[in-house]
């Protein structure tokens, strides 16, 4: 029944989803940008990391598209709240891990395919990587925005309004991306930064991406990237489950 009510619930939200198809598009918009204009910028420069400057920035820009697409997903619920749609399938027999997979299935799905569009992008401007280090990246994606699409919509189902809402996901995006590397190597920064970082799990999956993109898979970043990724994913689901459990509509 787990899979059936999720089915169900992706089927919800991948039929909004394809309707304004335009909005998905708009979503890589911004990653783009930043490779059209900020990519070349760091052509030859000494970035402190393996491979090629575009090897470093492509993939913190594409966990750039999940962290920031993801985390503001509880837009939508709150909407949903405010004309009465969580309540209705709150009262009905589906499981609440439904209610969530099946909305954070969706992102990740929406997510993966920016991603793809960003890295094919990518390839004319100058990006080599190997096949099988971009699919690693992929997935890192994926569990990235459903990990970060389940807090954010544990977080909508707790606000009042769309004003509490999106001041706290700036408050912790913001300092996430620039803690964890996303546009430059942390190994750039200051010892003091470097360390700060340490404590920001987006970090692990940064390096570890970065490593899969030069064909490393059995570093120490790549198993750190993993576990950080599982971690908070599961941790993450697990928050948003119980929230839907709980949370009034």
């Amino acid at each position: 029944m787990l899979l059936h009510d999720t089915a169900l619930i992706f089927g919800r939200y991948a039929r909004q989803t394809l309707r304004s198809r335009f909005a998905m598009l708009f979503g890589v918009l911004m990653p783009l940008l930043y490779l059209l204009f900020f990519g070349p910028l760091l052509t030859g420069l000494p970035l402190g990391s393996r491979g090629s400057s575009w090897q470093v920035l492509v993939p913190g820009l594409l966990l750039q598209l999940s962290l920031f697409g993801a985390s503001f997903s509880g837009f939508m619920i709150i909407l949903e709240k405010q004309s009465g749609v969580v309540e209705r399938m709150r009262v009905t027999p589906v499981s609440r891990l439904a209610l969530l997979l099946g909305r954070v299935l969706r992102d990740a799905a929406v997510f993966v395919f920016q991603a793809v569009l960003l890295v094919v992008a990518a390839l004319f401007m100058g990006l080599r990587a190997p096949l099988a280090g971009i699919l690693v990246g992929f997935v890192f994606v994926a569990l990235l925005t459903i990990s970060l699409a389940s807090l954010s919509y544990a977080l909508a189902m707790k606000a009042r309004s769309q004003h509490e809402f999106g001041p706290a996901v700036n408050a912790l995006t913001m300092p996430a991306m620039l803690l964890s590397g996303l546009m430059l190597p942390m190994s750039l920064a200051p010892g003091w930064l470097d360390l700060l970082s340490h404590f920001v799990p987006f970090r692990y999956l940064v390096d570890a991406m970065r490593d899969a993109y030069v064909g490393l898979y059995t570093t120490s970043s790549m198993l750190y990237g993993a576990l950080a990724a599982v971690a908070l994913t599961t941790l993450a689901v697990t928050v948003g489950t119980r929230v839907f459990r709980t949370a009034g509509a």
